[in-house]
């Protein structure tokens, strides 16, 4: 990945040979210690701060994890460049795309995690977590327990793991709404093979975006972090977690000034929701925007002048027709500048608002349109278009991808009655075969798939058969006719 500043994770999955870079990167009772009422004890001006205190209590709770991926057998596509010479027609049906099996190497790599509840649940990243056979966590009393996943949040990057304990030490988690720019923070975590390191630095912005695909609204710090800090945490001066740390920004890949924490506001929730539901129940308010000011900037770049009305809140760039702005009449042009009475300055802002509500709550948008303030409620929706709680579909994880009910928009423009449309594909097998995103699944084994339902069927079917294949046919979202097979195990 060439570019000026290169935005690495750290932590660690395999450390041999292999270089992570940034992701497609993304509030609660069940998962609040004591929530603190202020984020840190007041430091009076040009007096020292004594991090001590803080220190040691986030230690005892701040733990190692090591990540196993064992040696597996996979088949490939190789080339063959005599193929074509030999048998130009194919005739018999050699070619370029010969099969292979070949043998992964076996990975390892490691991270860090904070247990949040002494009967043994920790927060961690999703990257230190993600494709592991086996997971170790190491306590700072040296005791070792195997660690099974809960679950995971890509969007995010936060992952739930747990380990069979009793009595655990756990962390007072704050509300990170309450980190001020300036104060004193500590990232805690295992860096470099240095297990129970502790690094001082302040909070040097909030709701940071870094152009990663996911959820982000970072808390900047200059508190020394490298690899393996990855899931550790960052607390403040009462040793308090208020983020997870998740990223460093840098030319190298090491430490070069500035690192990333995931807010406890994000946290809580995802947590949450993984406990209670087995999946994030994402809540969208169904628009695309950008900062006004960069907006603005652009504009002035092209030579056009804009008045907006204003230099702050979030400029929409494009309103989803089946989204929960859709609904509430919001347009392409207007700009949000508060939701529930909380200024939103920059989509960041907006971004960790909205990862703390559920599908079905709603909220009231301010926002300018013409010059004129207006306002509108809004009814958030999830990522299949309606209001209900997602259930995770367990035997659907094999596939990798989400999806939903094509929209009355699509049925029309492609003149059909029914499919799945494939919202995401973030792995597994339909990456592996090469459905990509936006295909519309029609049928599955020639079975009529109309909902989520009928696809948990079918693949629940085609695993237990003797040919556990899935055979998808369905459109792309040009009209084009497609068909895939879908195999449904790593042999």
């Amino acid at each position: 990945m060439k570019e000026s500043f290169q935005k690495k994770l750290f932590g660690g999955i395999a450390i041999a040979a292999l270089t992570l870079s940034i992701f497609s990167l993304t509030p609660y009772a069940h998962v609040k210690a004591e929530t603190a009422t202020a984020s840190a004890a007041p430091v009076m001006p040009g007096q020292p701060v004594d991090l001590t205190t803080a220190a040691e209590k986030a230690l005892p709770a701040v733990v190692y994890i090591k990540f196993t991926q064992n040696s597996k057998t996979q088949t490939v596509t190789m080339d063959d460049p005599w193929g074509d010479f030999f048998d130009p027609f194919g005739f018999f049906g050699q070619g370029r795309g010969q099969q292979r099996q070949i043998q992964t190497p076996k990975k390892q790599g490691a991270g860090s995690g904070v247990i949040i509840s002494a009967d043994g649940y920790i927060v961690t990243n999703n990257h230190v977590v993600e494709g592991a056979d086996e997971l170790s966590v190491t306590l700072n009393d040296n005791s070792e327990y195997s660690a099974k996943i809960i679950g995971t949040d890509p969007t995010t990057d936060l992952a739930l793991i747990k380990v069979d304990g009793k009595n655990l030490p756990t962390i007072t988690i704050a509300n990170s709404e309450n980190l001020k720019v300036g104060e004193w923070v500590l990232a805690v975590g295992n860096p470099l093979g240095l297990n129970n390191t502790v690094t001082a630095g302040i909070v040097s912005a909030k709701a940071r975006h870094l152009g990663a695909n996911g959820i982000e609204s970072f808390i900047q710090t200059d508190a020394a972090i490298n690899a393996g800090n990855s899931g550790g945490a960052l607390v403040n001066t009462r040793g308090e977690l208020v983020g997870i740390n998740a990223m460093l920004y840098s030319k190298t890949g090491s430490y070069s000034g500035y690192g990333f924490a995931i807010p406890t506001t994000i946290m809580n929730k995802v947590v949450d929701d993984i406990k209670k539901y087995g999946t994030v129940q994402r809540a969208l308010l169904g628009v695309m925007g950008q900062d006004v000011l960069k907006y603005i900037d652009a504009q002035k770049e092209e030579g056009k002048e804009v008045d907006l009305g204003t230099n702050k809140g979030i400029y929409i760039t494009k309103v989803d027709p089946d989204g929960a702005a859709a609904d509430a009449e919001l347009k392409e042009g207007d700009v949000i500048t508060e939701v529930d009475g909380k200024s939103m300055t920059k989509m960041a802002e907006l971004q960790e608002y909205m990862a703390g509500k559920k599908p079905g709550d709603k909220v009231k948008v301010t926002y300018i349109r013409d010059k004129k303030t207006k306002k509108v409620d809004a009814t958030l929706k999830n990522a299949q278009g309606n209001t209900k709680m997602v259930q995770k579909a367990q035997d659907l994880d094999v596939l990798g991808a989400t999806f939903r009910k094509v929209t009355d928009n699509m049925k029309k423009q492609l003149n059909i009655s029914y499919g799945l449309e494939v919202l995401k594909v973030s792995g597994g097998k339909l990456k592996e075969a090469g459905v990509p995103k936006g295909f519309i699944i029609m049928k599955a084994n020639d079975t009529t798939i109309r909902s989520i339902e009928d696809l948990q069927d079918a693949v629940k079917s085609a695993s237990t058969s003797k040919e556990p294949v899935l055979f998808i046919q369905g459109l792309f979202p040009t009209g084009k006719r497609a068909y895939f097979a879908v195999p449904l195990t790593d042999e």
